[in-house]
């Protein structure tokens, strides 16, 4: 089957949780920030929030993005390592019953979670346990995967471990000898820190559409006005986005800057908004759209993500929704 992307990443289980300012400060860890952790340090974060209404589903943020492509209709797969525990059957299954294929087997070992804290002012605070998903290698990417997707979408996430960084330096060695674009997310400006002449070298070779935020794009320009840093980026890779949470984004196509206008919501979790919108303009752009389209489509799901509690729609996007949209 041709699909539109497929997607690497941690395959994480998403617990979240609406606590106070108050619990945050009790665990100690920087608010609004992603920080790893060990199993036992998830544990005790667990015992903490014991008692809180959890939700838990399918995340991470590269699977978050092919699940906001097939919520749209578009046809994706999912590179990601699992357990063979409980944990690990309910990622598959959940990603599966949305109708993205994991073709990679389970290993041995605890499966990955994160746990998001969500405080009143719509902040998450994440907290990761990678788990096996930490074991993804080169070995479980397949040719024939990347060769039948337009795209291969990658979460900067994975160059934090040795073997997922091989993982997705493998991926993209596939998609360019098989004539598949390459787009990625730097995910973090911690990643952006300690991986900043690597990532520049993949900018300036092998990735096609690069994702980031204002922060992030700050970081790896040295530029302070977004225009500026997304022409900086656009110099040396083919397109560019740039998101500005409620401010909206910024496409470069083409050597043209592409002004997309934010969406008015109230935000509750700002949780897997980027992902939510890579996953809609993916969609988009596979799918006939023009990138501005595309670009209207993705600010437009981002908002309504941020509107609700978790990473994956609970309302998702009618034909009719989306055919005003395209118009």
């Amino acid at each position: 089957m041709q699909l539109d992307v497929y997607g690497l990443g941690n395959s994480l289980v998403d617990i979240q949780a609406q606590v106070s300012d108050n619990v945050v400060a009790r665990l100690g860890f920087p608010k609004g920030a992603m920080t790893l952790v060990d199993e036992h340090t998830q544990l005790r974060v667990l015992a903490e929030i014991a008692g809180v209404p959890m939700n838990r589903c399918a995340g991470g943020s590269a699977a978050n993005t092919i699940i906001g492509l097939a919520d749209f209709g578009g046809r994706g797969a999912y590179c990601g390592k699992v357990g063979r525990d409980e944990l690990g059957e309910f990622f598959r299954h959940d990603m599966q019953k949305i109708g993205v294929t994991v073709p990679v087997p389970p290993g041995d070992g605890a499966t990955g979670t994160s746990v998001i804290l969500i405080t009143p002012d719509a902040q998450r605070t994440m907290l990761t346990h990678l788990g096996v998903s930490a074991t993804l290698g080169p070995e479980d990417v397949r040719e024939d995967d990347v060769r039948n997707a337009r795209y291969v979408y990658i979460e900067g996430y994975l160059f934090y471990g040795d073997s997922t960084r091989q993982a997705a330096l493998k991926a993209m060695d596939l998609a360019k000898r098989n004539g598949v674009k390459v787009a990625f997310t730097v995910s973090d400006p911690f990643l952006i820190q300690a991986f900043r002449d690597e990532f520049w070298k993949l900018i300036e070779g092998p990735i096609d559409l690069l994702f980031c935020n204002r922060e992030e794009a700050r970081s790896l320009t040295g530029f302070d006005h977004p225009i500026e840093c997304a022409q900086a980026i656009h110099r040396h890779c083919e397109n560019v986005a740039l998101t500005l949470g409620p401010d909206g984004s910024i496409l470069m196509h083409g050597g043209e800057v592409i002004p997309i206008e934010g969406v008015e919501t109230q935000a509750i979790d700002t949780t897997g908004a980027g992902d939510m919108y890579a996953g809609a303009l993916l969609f988009g752009i596979t799918n006939g759209l023009t990138w501005k389209q595309a670009g209207y489509l993705a600010s437009h799901a981002a908002a309504r993500v941020v509107s609700q509690l978790g990473a994956r729609l609970q309302r998702k996007f009618t034909a009719e929704e989306i055919a005003r949209l395209w118009a």
